[in-house]
Parts: C-alpha cells; structure tokens; sequence
C-alpha cells in the first residue's frame, strides 16, 4: 500500500524542488513566484531497503519491487490559508487525505528567489504554517460542535463527546496542535480524528532546507529551526534541495562518490524517505516468487491475515497459516529450503504478530 505523505510550506521555500529530486524527474514545475503549483503533484516513491535487494540476490529472481511512499506536493500556504488566502481552503483539503506532513523550512538567502518576507525567519515561517493548520482544524471541528449541540438533545449518550470536542476546540484556539491535545490518545479523541483527519494530529517532520555550504556548517537559520524542533519534538532533516536534485542526475556510481567527498554517508532525500516510514511507525515484511522478489508495507503490530490481507483480500479472508523466516536466519542459510532443512522456519496462525523484515509465504484457501 501506498502512504500520503504532504510536502508544505511557505511559497518558494523550495517544496518542489524536493518533490523533484524525490522522483528523480522534473515532474513538478518549478518558478520563482508564488503559487507556481496550483493542483498538487504526486509520487510514488520506494523505499530504499538493503535487505530486499540482498533477498533477491539470495533467490535469484529478476525483478525487486521496493514498497512505496506516496508524496503529494502541495501549494504554497501563506498566512490567511484558512479563510481562503492564496486558494489555501484548497490546498488545505489536499493535505487532510494524507497520513503526515514533511514541513519545509527554507534557511538559505537568495535575492534571486523571492521570500513571502523581506528575510527568511524560519520561526516565525514555521508559526504561521502551523497557526494556519490549527485554525483550519478549529473550523473544521467547529462544524462538529454544532451538529453535536443538536444531536446531543436526542441522545444524551453523546454529551461526554460534545465535552472533549469543546476542550479540543479551547486548545487549537490557542495556536496548538491536536497532536499536543492531553486527550490525543484517548479512544473518543481516536474515533474523533479517523473522522475529522484534523491536520495537526498528523506526524510531521521538518526539513530545513539549505545552501550547500551550510551542510558542512550550520548558518543561524539552521540553528533556529533546530531549536524550535527540539522545542516541539518534531524530527528534523537537512538537506539542499538544489544538490539533491542534481545529486538524482548522476549515475548511482557517480552520487557515491560525489556523497563521499562531501563526507555525507547518505543523502537527505534518503534520510527524508526514512523518517517519514519511521514517522507513519511502519514495518516491511518480505515476500517471493520465481518472478519477484517483494517488500510491502505494514502497520507495527500487524497479525499475519492482516498483512496477508495487503497482499489481497482473498489471502486474509482464506488465511490458513503463515511460513515464516526472519530476514537474519534467511541470509544465514541462504535459501527457504536450507532453512527447512535446518528447522528453522516457523508456521504461525493467526494471533502471530508480523515483525519488521519477516520473509513470509501465506497459505490460504478460498
């Protein structure tokens, strides 16, 4: 499956130059004005993943086929974007059907790149994204509040939800994020959010995007946008967007060389694709053919027929028993048959819980 994560941010700090170098083509336009993305461009992206190239060695199959991320670049946001400033109405809805959001912070200078403000502030750029995230999260929830006031005389069952709704809206009134709400893992807030997708519950990660040079030491504008992320818990990546983007010109052989003699071991459009598996709190399990070789996405804690059911509907529904080899114990002995013959491999049911580099064969029957 394929995971939406949205790419925003203040106009012309370098959003679609990071999408760019994501899919390692000029897919999105780039343009030094503001709101030079109007629809939102999309990428599937695979993660890169050492052991799924290794399995496929090991089983001599022709085709690798990596599991995905899904990166939804989206149009600049500026201050006002909840009340329809710049389209943001619009732009806000494209974010709301995603599962996190990457944040980029622009911490270079360039006269030839217009700023929403005479300088880049990346803390005062940072509060007004996310004020506008909170205050479109505060329109949206007020629209519930009103439908509960009215449902609530028929069914006093839903009074203690209208109760947190009115806590919850007191909180985003005040510039916080749902993510930060004291009731955020309670079930009711749970069953609140699958329905509403407010945009400040969503994880996110900061990207500050630099110059060149400031890979190698960190400018002020840095340094602010590391502290304000250390303030909020939020993870935070570096990288040149505009490097990145040449760096996905070059041949595989060449990129290794150019990020040795930077002394960068890897990208930070790698690092990018990562956090942001890590940041959704996904694993990878593993499985193969006589054509493929293949890694699959899967919520941490995930029961075999639930990971089955990934594969298709029929494999959970028909589930029957799970053979399963852990990637380690693969490698060891070289092959699934050297495994059995060895003893090793496990039949689970349907209580067992998938771990992350699990190499899986699925018996069903429909």
């Amino acid at each position: 499956m394929s995971l939406g994560i949205a790419i925003v941010g203040l106009p012309n700090v370098g959003k679609s130059t990071v999408f760019n170098a994501l899919t390692g083509a000029q897919n999105a336009a780039v343009a030094n004005y503001p709101f030079c993305t109007i629809q939102p461009n999309r990428a599937i992206v695979p993660l890169p993943d050492e052991r799924l190239d290794q399995l496929a060695k090991l089983v001599k199959v022709p085709n690798v086929i990596h599991a995905t991320v899904e990166f939804v670049d989206v149009a600049g946001l500026v201050k006002g974007a909840s009340r329809g400033e710049g389209l943001g109405n619009q732009f806000l809805s494209q974010i709301r059907e995603t599962a996190a959001i990457l944040h980029i912070v622009r911490c270079f200078d360039d006269p030839n790149v217009v700023h929403v403000n005479a300088l880049p502030s990346p803390r005062q750029d940072i509060e007004v994204i996310n004020l506008e995230l909170a205050l479109a999260d505060l329109q949206h929830l007020e629209r519930k509040i009103e439908r509960l006031q009215s449902a609530v005389k028929g069914d006093k069952k839903l009074a203690p939800v209208l109760e947190m709704c009115e806590r919850l809206r007191d909180h985003l009134g005040r510039g916080l994020p749902a993510s930060r709400f004291p009731e955020a893992s309670d079930d009711k807030f749970l069953e609140l959010n699958h329905e509403l997708r407010l945009l400040t519950a969503k994880p996110m990660i900061y990207v500050a995007n630099v110059d060149e040079n400031c890979l190698s030491e960190a400018n002020p504008y840095l340094l602010e946008t590391r502290q304000v992320a250390a303030e909020q818990g939020v993870e935070l990546v570096v990288l040149c967007a505009k490097l990145e983007q040449e760096l996905q010109e070059m041949e595989p052989q060449e990129r290794q060389e150019y990020l040795a003699l930077a002394g960068i071991e890897t990208s930070g459009l790698e690092q990018v694709i990562r956090k942001s598996f890590e940041l959704l709190d996904l694993i990878s399990f593993f499985t193969f053919n006589q054509n493929e070789a293949r890694a699959w996405n899967a919520p941490r804690g995930v029961t075999a027929p639930k990971a089955a059911g990934i594969i298709h509907t029929d494999f959970e529904r028909g589930f029957i028993r799970a053979e399963v080899i852990p990637f380690d114990v693969f490698v060891k002995f070289g092959s699934s048959a050297a495994v059995k013959a060895a003893g090793q491999m496990r039949l689970e049911g349907k209580e067992y819980i998938v771990q992350d580099g699990d190499v899986i064969y699925f018996r069903f029957n429909v």
